[in-house]
């Protein structure tokens, strides 16, 4: 599977939603059902059985959360593409887990948004027409002992909601959209459950969601334990069980350098209402609109993700200039106006939809042939939500146009190209998932060629043709190492402070000298990973004659984005943020002067750098280049560019020679 970390297993998400007009009487009925409890009898058998024929991975993914809970395993990640059937899944676990006793035979769902809670209630009241189903939502409280409970996050954490729910009655706990499992809400629950912590005689935890990854980090990892399987939305794609995509990339000219970010040094998203002024002009509106005239104007149901209240009211005013019957949903819309409005947009009333966060999550809008991504966003889990809601199959849906409107390569953002391994400002025009992954492979070979073939001079005479050859020359070692370009890449795609030593070679430097070396590996197989990494550990002196450990390789992966990220996962669980992160404050101060002294030992007298000149950061980036091969590979930069020179001259001689063998009629040079 491309773009998969080896060893992985296999995972991803989906959802279906409940038309908001039957809502209401559909949660009375189910909340008021005068069904008593069961005593918990088991649904074991196949889902065929109860008129439903699940899909074969469905089946297999059900089969290896239950292989995983036979293991002794308690809390399992189950990872699925947007549009997979994960509620159909949901519901199938209930009745294929075994009680842990007698007693625990209870299931408890939790989502974070009321469409999520609707949407699993619905699906296990038809699933289990004999089990008692309650709704802990709202103003409808359940009695906690019912066979499922269906619950908001807000609502169960309400006054003292919480404590009616007996741990030792529960056989399996739920969570919808799984990637927030580690917001504090949900510790509370998972605390008061029994599931904070990896314990024997607790519930069964499975978590759901469209935008797991085991490169995540550490948080995920302090409540799931493993990833039991994964389901990837281009293998999905080309199963047919999603929808075709194309990719439209568009570059917006965007100014996202004075932009707040949030996190540790400005290391998260970015901050909403400082991304709204810089995106919300009327010219930049007016770019998104005519990206969709040029490239969407036939599709016939556009969804369109902006940045807050203000830039929806902006791009939709925007569109209706231009005579495009443009609708908006917000957070602020009142319910029954969201419903008609959404349900219009469904039977194809009108064109555009235009939102801002409230259909990433849990929507089910099967009709969607165009996605605008109108926000630039710095969160891969949130472009992977936005572009899930175009992935539904739907009765004359041939595939759905991604049109994102990039901004600059600097602001670390991420954007469809980065889902494919490709750097964040491929410019691309209606690219289908294979044809990226093509373009992505095209990029490697292409740089692997160069990397092989740099500053060698073709001979004009050898092919009747002539070449321009462009690269990058190093005047001295001071040059190649200030040069930040080849960081470019990597820090778009992590928040860590790689360094780049050669064009196949990064470094991420820990603490006390050890370090993380990730490096491409030349002439790899298709199917064999193309980038390893190793952690090489520093050893207290006087341990060894080496400084160093031998290296231990980390992970090896098929895609650059994946390396990264595993790295990243690796270094976050056992480096201190506060040296590896690469937009922390201590970055920005001047640099010290022990760096300077060091930096400076390599210079002349008249060009020694002085504390204005670089900052703490820069200067730690030039150390490590120093430590880990720049002078060499200048030094090799240098042979190179002399056999240039000495072939360039052994040409020019020999076409001197090749003229002065000529006759022709005329004076003779002297």
């Amino acid at each position: 599977m491309r773009g998969l970390i080896m060893a992985t297993l296999r995972a991803r998400v989906p959802p279906r939603v409940v038309s908001p007009a039957l809502q209401p009487c559909l949660w009375r009925s189910i909340a008021n059902s005068p069904r008593l409890l069961d005593g918990g009898v088991q649904h074991a058998v196949p889902p065929a059985s109860q008129g439903l024929t699940l899909r074969d991975y469905q089946e297999e993914c059900i089969q290896s959360v239950l292989l995983s809970l036979e293991k002794g395993h308690k809390r399992l990640g189950v990872s699925l593409a947007t549009g997979s059937g994960k509620t159909v899944i949901f519901t199938q676990l209930i009745g294929r887990v075994k009680p842990r006793s007698d007693t625990a035979t209870q299931t408890l769902i939790l989502a974070h948004r009321r469409e999520l809670v609707e949407q699993a209630a619905r699906h296990c009241s038809n699933t289990y027409p004999d089990k008692t189903i309650e709704l802990e939502l709202g103003k409808l409280s359940a009695s906690g002992n019912a066979d499922i409970t269906v619950a908001s996050l807000q609502s169960i954490l309400s006054k003292d909601r919480l404590l009616k729910f007996d741990p030792k009655r529960f056989k399996l706990v739920l969570v919808d959209e799984a990637h927030h499992i580690v917001a504090p809400g949900y510790l509370k629950v998972l605390e008061h459950l029994g599931l904070k912590t990896k314990q024997p005689d607790s519930p069964h935890l499975v978590g759901v969601s469209a935008t797991f990854s085991r490169f995540d980090g550490l948080k995920l990892g302090a409540v799931i334990d493993e990833i039991v399987y994964h389901k990837d939305y281009v293998d999905m794609i080309g199963e047919k069980w999603l929808s075709d995509v194309v990719f439209t990339t568009v570059e917006s000219k965007a100014d996202l350098s004075k932009v707040k970010r949030k996190g540790k040094g400005g290391s998260g998203e970015f901050d909403t209402e400082s991304l709204s002024r810089a995106v919300n002009t009327v010219e930049l509106n007016d770019v998104v609109v005519r990206a969709w005239f040029a490239k969407a104007a036939g599709r016939e149901s556009t969804l369109v993700f902006c940045v807050d209240l203000n830039h929806v009211a902006a791009l939709t005013q925007r569109f209706r200039r231009y005579g495009v019957d443009a609708r908006f949903v917000t957070g602020d819309t009142p319910t029954p106006d969201r419903a008609e409005r959404l349900d219009a947009f469904k039977r194809g009333e009108f064109p555009v939809l235009i939102n801002c966060g409230v259909f990433t999550e849990g929507t089910d809008i099967p009709n969607v042939d165009c996605i605008v991504l109108a926000r630039p966003t710095r969160s891969r889990n949130l472009l992977i939500q936005m572009i899930g809601r175009g992935m539904r199959l739907h009765v004359g849906k041939q595939n759905c146009h991604i049109i994102d409107m990039v901004a600059g390569l600097e602001t670390g953002i991420v954007t469809t190209p980065t889902l494919f391994g490709l750097d964040p400002d491929e410019l691309v025009t209606e690219a289908s998932a294979d044809k990226m992954y093509e373009l992505a492979d095209r990029k490697e070979a292409e740089q692997a060629r160069e990397a092989q073939a740099r500053q060698r001079l073709r001979d004009p005479e050898s092919t009747g043709r002539s070449y321009n050859v462009t690269f990058t020359e190093y005047d001295s070692v001071f040059d190649l190492i200030a040069d930040t370009s080849g960081e470019k890449h990597i820090r778009s795609i992590s928040q860590h402070s790689w360094v780049q030593i050669t064009p196949n070679k990064f470094i991420l430097s820990g603490p006390g000298g050890t370090y993380l070396r990730l490096e491409r590996i030349p002439d790899a197989d298709q199917e064999a990973a193309k980038f390893k990494a190793w952690e090489v550990r520093a050893l207290p002196p006087g341990m060894s004659k080496s400084p160093y450990a031998a290296p231990r390789e980390v992970l090896s992966a098929k895609t650059f984005v994946d390396a990264v990220h595993g790295c990243d996962k690796y270094a976050s669980e056992n480096y201190p943020f506060f040296i590896i992160g690469a937009r922390l404050p201590w970055r920005k101060a001047p640099a010290t002067e022990e760096q300077l002294k060091f930096l400076n030992k390599l210079r002349s007298a008249d060009d020694k750098l002085g504390p204005e000149d670089l900052t703490k950061g820069r200067a730690a980036d030039m150390i490590t280049k120093i430590k880990h091969g720049a002078r060499g590979r200048f030094a090799g930069i240098e042979a190179a560019k002399k056999k240039q020179q000495k072939s360039a001259i052994a040409d020019e001689l020999y076409r001197a020679r090749k003229l002065n063998e000529q006759v022709s009629v005329g004076p003779l040079s002297a």
